[in-house]
C-alpha cells in the first residue's frame, strides 16, 4: 500500500508542479496573455485525458508483466528529455497563430514527462485493486488530488518568490528523475497481479447486483457531462479572474485548487455532499455570480470580486463531482470511469481555449457555464416537485441574468472583437452638450480615448496629455524629424504628436488592435508625420532589429491587466537603451490599478546606473484627461526645468530582487489595499 500511494503522490505532485512552471517559462514569449495559462490547460487536460487512455488500454489488453516492460519502458525513455527547458526556437517570429505554436511547444518540451506523470494515478489504482481484491482505490485518487493541490499550492508561495526559472528547471527534472526509479520500482512489484479484478458478493449481497453491471451508455454520457461542466465553470472563472485583476500564477492557481479541493473532499469524504443541501448552496452561488457579472464593473472591489466567484466555482464544483461519487462504478470499470472523467475536462478546455475565442466576440463562457450548471441541477432533482420548482426558477434567473449580461456588452459596443489576446471594444459616448468621445477597451480596460469632432480629434488625450509624462517628454526633444518607437499601438494616440519628418513606428501584438485602430479611430490616418505599425512580440521585433537610434522609446504595454513582466527586465531595459540615441528617453508607463510597478522600475533603473524621474498627471474629466504615472529614464540626468518641477522620486524597496528573463514575481507587488475598495 505505502508505495501505491508514494507513487501516486510524488507523481500527481510534480504532474502540477509542471503546469505553472512552463506556463511562467513561455507566457514572454506569447505576450504575456492570460490566454497563454487557458491554451496550457488545454493542453494539460487533452494529454491527462491521453494518459488515462493508455491506463486503461494497457490494463485491457496487456498481460501483467508486458505491462510493467511497456510501462518501464517509456519512463527510461522519457528520461532522454530532460531537463525541462523550452527550444527558443519555438519563440514566435511574428504574427502567427499562438495556439497551435503553444501546444506543439508543450508536446515537443514536456509531452513524453506529463503523459507519463498523468498515467500514474489511473494505472496504479488498477494495479493496486487487482493485487488486493476487494480493496477500494478510490480513496488513492483522492490522494493524488491532495499532492496535485499542495504542488498547486507550493508553486506561488514557495517556488515562484524564491527560485529562478533556470532552478526550477532543474529542480523539477531532478525530481522527475527520482520519481521514474519509484515507479519503475511498484511497476516491478505490480508485475504479477491478476488480470482483472471482480465482483465478489462482499462488495454487495451478491456479485450480479447493480453496482457490479457494465455501466450503460446515458451512465458513461452522465459522467462525461458533469465532468465537462466542472471543467468548463473553472477555465471560464479563471479566465474572468485574470482578466479582472492580473495574469500571475496565484489566479492562475486559486481556481484550479477549488476544483481539486472538490475531488479530494467527493471522493475521500463522500457524506459531505448532500443533494439537499446542495440545492440550496448552488442556488445561491449561481445567483451571486449572474448578479456579480451584471453589476460588479471593474471599479468592484476585488476581494469581493476574487471570493464570491470563487466561492461559487468550488460550490459549482463539490456539485458536479459529488454527483460523480454517486454514480461511481465499481473498481473493475475504474479505468473507464477516469477516461470519461478526463476527457469532459478535456471538453471543457476546448470550449474555453478553443471554441469560446472563435465563436464568441465576448467572455460569453463564463454565463454559458452558468446557465449550464443550473439546467444540470434542475435534472438532478427533475422528479421532485418543491425542488423542481426550486431549479425551474433558478435556470429562468441565471438564463435571465446571463442573457442581459450579453446584450449590454453587445448594445454598449460600436464594435467588439475577440482572439488568443482577448476581448476589444470600442465604445461610443454621447455627453450631451459635451464633446462626444470613442474609447477602445480592452477587458476593462481603456487603452485610448479620441474626440469624435473633426475639430478635435487630433488632440492626444487619456493617458497622452501633453500634461503627462510622454507629452512633456516629446516637447522637451521636439526637433525635426523625430524619431519615435511606441510599444503598444492602443487606439494609435501618440500619432498625434508626430509632424511632417517624423517617424513613429509602433510595435503591436494584436492584429485587431490594429485593425480597430485604423477603422474606428482616426489618429493614425490623421497623423502628419510617417507611421509605421509591426506586428508581433516588441521585444521579440526589437531583438531582431538593427538599432534604431530612437529619440524617444514609449513602453506602454503595463496599464492593462495583464502585463508583460519580460517587457520590464533588466534584459529588456538594456535592449531598448541599445536602440535608443545617447540623449535618447525611454518613457515607461506604468499606471496600473492593480500592481504597484514603482520599486521595480527603481530597481531596474538603480541596478543599470540610469537616472528616472517619475511623473504623475491629475485627471480632468472636461478635457477627457486621465491621471497616468510615466516614468522617463535616460543615461544623463534631463536638464529640463518643465519636467523637474513636475517630476519626483520612484518609491522603492530595498528587499525587492531586480526583475531579470530568469525571475519576476508579480504577486509581490500586487496592491493589498486595492483588494478591499
Amino acid at each position: 500500500m505505502l508505495i501505491y500511494a508514494g507513487t501516486i503522490f510524488i507523481g500527481a505532485f510534480l504532474l502540477f508542479q509542471i503546469q505553472p512552471m512552463i506556463a511562467k517559462m513561455i507566457l514572454p514569449w506569447f505576450g504575456g496573455s492570460a490566454a497563454v495559462w487557458i491554451t496550457c490547460m488545454l493542453f494539460f487536460q487533452t494529454w491527462l485525458l491521453a494518459g488515462y487512455i493508455y491506463a486503461h488500454l494497457v490494463v485491457r489488453y496487456l498481460k501483467p508483466r508486458l505491462q510493467m516492460l511497456t510501462h518501464a519502458a517509456l519512463l527510461c525513455a522519457s528520461l532522454l528529455l530532460l531537463p525541462i527547458v523550452p527550444a527558443v526556437s519555438w519563440k514566435p517570429a511574428g504574427s502567427e497563430a499562438p495556439i497551435l505554436r503553444i501546444l506543439g511547444l508543450l508536446t515537443v518540451s514536456v509531452g513524453l514527462p506529463y503523459f507519463l506523470l498523468s498515467t500514474t494515478s489511473p494505472l496504479l489504482q488498477a494495479w493496486y485493486s487487482r493485487k488486493f481484491k476487494t480493496a477500494l482505490p478510490y480513496r488513492l485518487f483522492a490522494l493524488s488530488n491532495l499532492a496535485s493541490l499542495l504542488g498547486l499550492l507550493a508553486y506561488p508561495f514557495l517556488v515562484e518568490p524564491n527560485i529562478t526559472i533556470r532552478q526550477q528547471s532543474t529542480g523539477w527534472s531532478s525530481a522527475y528523475a527520482v520519481f521514474v526509479i519509484i515507479a519503475v520500482a511498484t511497476a516491478w512489484i505490480s508485475r504479477n497481479v491478476t488480470a482483472d479484478a471482480v465482483c465478489s458478493p462482499s462488495d454487495r449481497e451478491a456479485a450480479n447486483s447493480p453496482e457490479c453491471r457494465p455501466p450503460s451508455f446515458i451512465e458513461k454520457l452522465l459522467w462525461l457531462v458533469f465532468a465537462a461542466c466542472a471543467s468548463t465553470m473553472l477555465l471560464a472563472v479563471t479566465n474572468h479572474l485574470t482578466q479582472n485583476v492580473t495574469s500571475i500564477p496565484f489566479l492562475w492557481i486559486l481556481p484550479l485548487s477549488l476544483y481539486l479541493l472538490s475531488f479530494i473532499l467527493c471522493f475521500d469524504y463522500e457524506h459531505l455532499y448532500s443533494r439537499n443541501l446542495y440545492l440550496w448552496i448552488i442556488a445561491a452561488a449561481l445567483g451571486v455570480m449572474a448578479y456579480g457579472l451584471v453589476n460588479w464593473t471593474a471599479r468592484a472591489s476585488l476581494m469581493m470580486v476574487i471570493i464570491s466567484f470563487s466561492a461559487g466555482l468550488f460550490a459549482c464544483c463539490m456539485f458536479c463531482h459529488g454527483e460523480l461519487v454517486k454514480r461511481k462504478p465499481h473498481p473493475r470499470f475504474l479505468t473507464s470511469f477516469y477516461i470519461m472523467l478526463s476527457a469532459g475536462g478535456a471538453l471543457g478546455g476546448l470550449i474555453v481555449g478553443l471554441a469560446a475565442p472563435t465563436l464568441f466576440s465576448g467572455y460569453y463562457e463564463l454565463p454559458a457555464s452558468l446557465a449550464i450548471c443550473a439546467t444540470l441541477l434542475f435534472f438532478v432533482h427533475f422528479r421532485r416537485r418543491w425542488y423542481n420548482l426550486v431549479g425551474s426558477l433558478l435556470v429562468i434567473g441565471v438564463m435571465l441574468s446571463c442573457g442581459y449580461y450579453i446584450y449590454s456588452y453587445q448594445q454598449t459596443a460600436r464594435a467588439m472583437v475577440r482572439n488568443f489576446y482577448g476581448m476589444l471594444r470600442v465604445n461610443e459616448y454621447d455627453k450631451g452638450e459635451e464633446i462626444e468621445t470613442r474609447r477602445l477597451v480592452h477587458g476593462a480596460i481603456t487603452h485610448g480615448v479620441q474626440f469624435v469632432d473633426p475639430e478635435w480629434r487630433r488632440d492626444p488625450i487619456a493617458y497622452y496629455a501633453p500634461v503627462s509624462g510622454v507629452g512633456m517628454a516629446i516637447k522637451y526633444l521636439r526637433k525635426p524629424s523625430m524619431r519615435v518607437g511606441v510599444v503598444g499601438l492602443g487606439a494609435g494616440s501618440l500619432a498625434a504628436y508626430a509632424e511632417p519628418g517624423d517617424l513613429f513606428r509602433m510595435y503591436e501584438i494584436n492584429p485587431l488592435v490594429e485593425k480597430l485602430a485604423r477603422e474606428e479611430f482616426t489618429y493614425l490616418s490623421d497623423c502628419r508625420g510617417k507611421t509605421e505599425i509591426i506586428l508581433g512580440d516588441a521585444r521579440l521585433s526589437l531583438e531582431q532589429e538593427k538599432d534604431q537610434h530612437y529619440d524617444l522609446l514609449v513602453v506602454d504595454a503595463f496599464s492593462g491587466d495583464s502585463i508583460p513582466a519580460h517587457l520590464l527586465t533588466t534584459q529588456a531595459l538594456e535592449l531598448y537603451f541599445r536602440h535608443l540615441k545617447p540623449d535618447g528617453i525611454l518613457a515607461l508607463h506604468i499606471s496600473n490599478a492593480h500592481l504597484d510597478l514603482e520599486p521595480v522600475v527603481d530597481k531596474l533603473g538603480a541596478t543599470l546606473g540610469k537616472h528616472a524621474m517619475l511623473i504623475s498627471s491629475a485627471e480632468d474629466e472636461v478635457e477627457e484627461i486621465y491621471t497616468s504615472d510615466w516614468v522617463l529614464m535616460t543615461s544623463e540626468p534631463l536638464k529640463s526645468p518643465e519636467i523637474i518641477k513636475a517630476s519626483g522620486k520612484l518609491r522603492s524597496n530595498p528587499k525587492m530582487r531586480v526583475w531579470t528573463d530568469d525571475y519576476n514575481n508579480l504577486f509581490q507587488i500586487l496592491k493589498k489595499k486595492r483588494f478591499w475598495e
